[in-house]
């Protein structure tokens, strides 16, 4: 007991302390005369080697041609670089997941130049979320006053718009798209200056360029290559995912979350006559996913799922169901652990990810995409080491922003919203969904960091807080007793549990007091 004591005050005296960031930075945002000491790093180029002599034409070698890859892409040689893009297999991907962009995603990929990839995908607009729970609902609209009225959130088949992207990333004469699968990275002197891949045909090659960026995706085979050690991948849960036909939405521009037990139901447009849901499934220790083979996923789904469905969706999840066309993703999660490895880089979700059930993900890649293009953007030569070692450095904070909001959230949305039998995590799952009902900027504010919209820790703090106050206080009401106390206590303590480590995963310093770090300079 005294130990969880001290976890809960250290937790909520770092987000007191969070408050004060802005103040501080002020203080702390001149840029300080930096003093190399003796063995210290000269960053991503190390001082005993330099880039020159014969150099290869390719400037970049891009490794994947996803959401992240194929955007990246475009975008560097838009720019003028020489672009290399190996992606394993270029046909449609068929995913049951990277179906939601949220407005501040659209709102990258109109800095980027890429809107049009939503054209002609029969995209769908997502105004906010109509979020069901225990016979209760209510509805959470995205703020749009900072965006053009063309900006909101889209969900999509997630193929069509990838096949899209890189479309538009082939059609530049600067950049290559080749089918290839990417073996391992080719190191000098410890130094990334390459691939090793083999082509569609099974000749095996290597390409050469100044600087490699990884962007294989979630199950990336050459992240322990950057990363040592290796990040750890949690697997909290499964998404089930079905595609419901002749039926509607309540609300047709807006997602729909029901709050289930055990965990919560996706529903959303990926086209104008088709609707994508997908079932959360966790799995616990020493527990297994139900069978797709012997029909124990088709009776989970009968049983437990349907019952909960928005009765104008249960026939049509009932027939998706007994069509047989189930699909199961594994939902992982990893925080970003920067790496300074000479000539080589992480982005997307190779770097990076959350629980899916936010669908922040490409939110996130596209937001990284505009940070690095901008950071190499001023940079007339490649070659040029200590540039583009300062450049990659700053990459890591400057995405902090964006990323840590919405990792955080994700992580936490989905611990709490989870179903327990613990009497103080029940009530956190109240408390936060009446604090989420009770409009206004318990409404807009949450929503808005989710999106994308407006990415700013210190808000995101202020909420935290805010939530767990109004907890805490609401079990003092009418009157205190030792037993409402008590379990205000405990749930102070739970979320501490939550909450504290997402933020430390995060990197507290980067996250609320950037001003301190060079790159914020």
């Amino acid at each position: 007991m005294y130990s969880r004591m001290l976890e809960l005050i250290r937790s909520y005296s770092v987000i007191l302390a969070i408050l004060l960031a802005s103040l501080l930075g002020f203080v702390l945002r001149r840029k300080p005369k930096h003093q190399k000491t003796e063995g210290e790093s000269e960053g991503y180029f190390s001082a005993s080697y330099r880039l020159s002599g014969s150099q290869p034409q390719t400037d970049v070698i891009i490794v994947g041609a996803g959401v992240a890859g194929a955007a990246l892409g475009y975008s560097l040689a838009k720019d003028g670089r020489h672009v290399l893009v190996l992606e394993r297999d270029l046909r449609a991907p068929d995913r049951i997941a990277g179906e939601l962009l949220h407005p501040g995603g659209y709102s990258k990929l109109i800095e980027l130049g890429l809107e049009d990839c939503l054209d002609d995908v029969d995209a769908q607009k997502v105004v906010g979320y109509q979020i069901y729970k225990d016979g209760k609902n209510m509805t959470l609209t995205y703020p749009y006053e900072k965006f053009s009225s063309d900006v909101t959130a889209r969900s999509f088949y997630n193929g069509r718009f990838i096949q899209r992207l890189r479309e538009n990333a082939a059609s530049l004469p600067s950049l290559k798209l080749e089918q290839g699968t990417v073996m391992s990275l080719v190191e000098e002197r410890g130094v990334v200056k390459g691939v090793h891949y083999k082509t569609k045909n099974g000749e095996e090659l290597n390409a050469y360029a100044t600087l490699t960026i990884v962007c294989d995706g979630c199950a990336s085979n050459l992240r322990r290559s950057v990363c040592s050690p290796r990040p750890k991948v949690d697997v909290p849960s499964h998404f089930v995912g079905l595609v419901l036909k002749n039926c509607q939405l309540s609300l047709s521009d807006h997602a729909q979350v029901v709050l289930g037990d055990p965990s919560m139901i996706l529903f959303y447009q990926i086209s104008s006559v088709e609707i994508r849901c997908l079932v959360d499934v966790p799995i616990g220790p020493g527990q297994k996913l139900p069978s797709l083979a012997n029909g124990e996923m088709a009776e989970y789904l009968k049983t437990i799922v349907a019952p909960q469905v928005p009765a104008e969706l249960y026939e049509a999840f009932v027939a998706a169901v007994d069509e047989g066309n189930v699909r199961t993703l594994p939902n992982r999660s990893m925080p970003a652990t920067p790496q300074r490895i000479p000539g080589a880089l992480l982005v997307g979700d190779a770097l990076n990810m959350r629980h899916p059930f936010t669908g922040g993900g490409m939110t996130v890649a596209l937001s990284d995409v505009v940070v690095l293009r901008d950071l190499l953007r001023p940079l007339k030569d490649f070659n040029d080491s200590a540039g583009l070692s300062k450049c990659l450095e700053s990459f890591y904070t400057l995405r902090k922003p964006t990323a840590s909001v919405i990792n955080t959230l994700a992580g936490l949305f989905y611990e709490v919203f989870s179903v327990s039998a613990d009497e103080a995590r029940k009530e956190m799952r109240n408390a936060l969904f009446d604090y989420l009902s009770l409009g206004g900027e318990c409404s807009t504010g949450p929503t808005a960091l989710l999106g994308g919209v407006y990415p700013q820790p210190l808000r995101l703090a202020a909420h935290l807080l805010a939530v767990a106050i109004y907890a805490f206080g609401r079990l003092l009401l009418p009157f205190p007793s030792p037993k409402r106390l008590w379990l205000g206590l405990r749930v102070l303590m739970g979320a501490s549990g939550i909450i504290y480590p997402l933020l430390r995963a995060e990197g507290l310093g980067q996250m609320f007091f950037p001003a301190i770090f060079s790159a914020f300079n």
